[in-house]
């Protein structure tokens, strides 16, 4: 006796789930210029090395013959494949079928796809399209009765966070849950005008009483300029891009050191406009990101190794991830065309969020310092500018993995002291442009001499004297005669010395689950 007639029956149900929501919804899906789910599936992993999990599983209907009738699949394609030929889990949401919300399958599909993430050290991408939770009011219908809400997945998702990297891609509509597990990734990107995250849209807000459009609540605007999603592209292509990137620099869990690869750009090369883009006067802002692709890798094509990480947000600082040698390290710059680099409450959460990162998937930082301290004012003490800069400086202190200053310019107060953590080797270089203290000197020598100026015949002249004799002081030389300033260098060879920190760096690198597990 043969099992073919139940392969073929196996191989009509696959055709079956294939069709996904049906031809009107699928057509719906492709003329809002979206992808369909399995579309996305294929352009994400590599060629022909996606394998899938619970194909069939759905919903049936069966007729008088107990033959199956009908199917509507689950509302999401889960599988294993490899991403530039390393192993990921991807869990992909289906709009075709019930907008993504909850069936019968759904919990099982993406419980499993996180649970096999975590168990099996495995990176884990999702492409959320829905709410993917439990549908609408409408399903009272098939069972008429509430419920206390649960999140069957909730403790894999957070496992996760401390276990296996995650990425997050909005390429709709995604509330309610679906938000909740954009937000609960190592890295999120939307795609403008095609995605939106919110907790519950326009007809629940209508409710308490505002008219807003999907955009208007939770577009990519909104997401991209207060940190919720870390990154905003122009296409679903450009997501793919950007998650298979992403990973490039992590490793696959935290049990593991990141992937080094051959790197063709030369140690020891410098770059003579480094020894001039700081401009003398102290006051005029500088490219920061010119210096850190100075520093990093160059690629093949010339071009830079640096990934930009939560450009729209938090934007007195720069973050993102590099190769310095071929070995991937989390870079943190100041950027003094905002606010002069002084750290806001966004910005704060900025530099949490990137040394949670780091520390999790033992990534060397590489810190550009240009801080005039937190950022101050009524504006910024609303927004709790000072619980949350000392929640920063305990991140940067709590970090296990190695840190390397490169002191540009200032480093003042609290914030300008986040650098790294004194009470472990100061392995730091300073520009001979470096501008520290406890408070800057502009507006402190007024206040100071107050006196001494209200008393002077020429209080110009004397003030004048007073800035002549502490420009002095200011001198980096000075604060390397007491060795607070470790080693000050020519601003050309910062990349040579940062390739020899690096390689220092790899070499004492632990794996293992840190303390203090990363949170969204």
């Amino acid at each position: 006796m043969s099992w073919k007639s139940y392969i073929e029956e196996l191989r009509a149900r696959e055709r079956l789930a294939e069709q996904m929501g049906g031809e009107e919804r699928v057509a719906r899906q492709r003329s809002q210029g979206k992808l369909t789910v399995r579309e996305r599936v294929a352009f994400l992993a590599d060629p022909g090395s996606f394998h899938e999990v619970g194909k069939i599983a759905g919903k049936a209907g069966y007729g008088p013959d107990d033959q199956i009738a009908e199917f509507l699949p689950a509302t999401m394609v889960f599988g294993r494949a490899t991403l530039d030929g390393r192993p990921a889990v991807i869990l992909a949401d289906d709009f075709t079928v019930r907008g993504g919300a909850s069936d019968a399958s759904i919990a099982g599909k993406m419980l499993m796809a996180e649970q096999m993430a975590h168990e099996y050290g495995m990176p884990i991408v999702r492409m959320i399209d829905g709410t993917g939770g439990g549908g609408s009011v409408k399903s009272l219908e098939q069972n008429p009765r509430t419920y206390i809400p649960t999140t069957p997945a909730w403790e894999w998702l957070v496992a996760n966070m401390a276990r296996a990297p995650v990425v997050s891609l909005a390429l709709g509509p995604c509330a309610g849950l679906g938000a909740g597990r954009v937000a609960t990734s190592h890295f999120s990107v939307m795609v403008k005008g095609l995605s939106q995250v919110f907790v519950a849209g326009p007809p629940v807000a209508k409710a308490i009483g505002e008219t807003v459009d999907k955009e208007g609540l939770g577009g990519w605007e909104i997401n991209g300029r207060n940190g919720v999603v870390d990154n905003v592209v122009n296409s679903e292509h450009e997501a793919f891009e950007h998650a298979r990137r992403f990973l490039s620099y992590l490793p696959a869990n935290v049990e593991e050191l990141p992937p080094i690869l051959p790197s063709e750009d030369d140690p020891n090369r410098k770059e003579d406009f480094l020894i001039d883009i700081v401009p003398k006067d102290g006051k005029t802002p500088y490219m920061p990101r010119k210096i850190i692709e100075a520093v990093c890798d160059k690629g093949e094509d010339g071009g830079t190794t640096f990934f930009e990480i939560g450009s729209l947000w938090g934007r007195q600082v720069v973050t993102g991830l590099a190769r310095i040698d071929g070995r991937p390290v989390a870079i943190l710059a100041g950027d003094p065309f905002f606010l002069d680099g002084a750290w806001t409450a966004d910005a704060c959460d900025k530099v949490v969020r990137h040394f949670d990162l780091a520390d999790t998937f033992h990534l060397p930082i590489v810190h550009f310092v240009d801080c005039p301290g937190f950022a101050v004012g009524a504006k910024h003490e609303r927004a709790g500018v000072t619980r949350r800069g000392v929640r920063a400086m305990a991140a940067v202190y709590q970090v296990q993995t190695p840190i390397l200053p490169v002191v540009i310019r200032k480093a003042y107060g609290l914030a300008g002291s986040a650098m790294f953590n004194p009470t472990r080797t100061r392995w730091r270089y300073c520009w001979p442009s470096g501008d520290w203290g406890s408070l800057p000197m502009a507006g402190g020598i007024e206040a100071a001499y107050k006196r001494q100026l209200e008393a002077s015949p020429d209080p110009e002249a004397e003030l004048k004297e007073l800035y002549r004799k502490f420009e002095a002081m200011r001198s980096p030389f000075r604060t390397a005669e007491a060795f607070i300033a470790e080693e000050i260098i020519d601003p050309r060879d910062t990349r040579p010395l940062v390739v020899d920190f690096v390689r220092h760096a790899y070499r004492v690198l632990k794996t293992g689950a840190r303390a203090n597990g990363m949170r969204p």
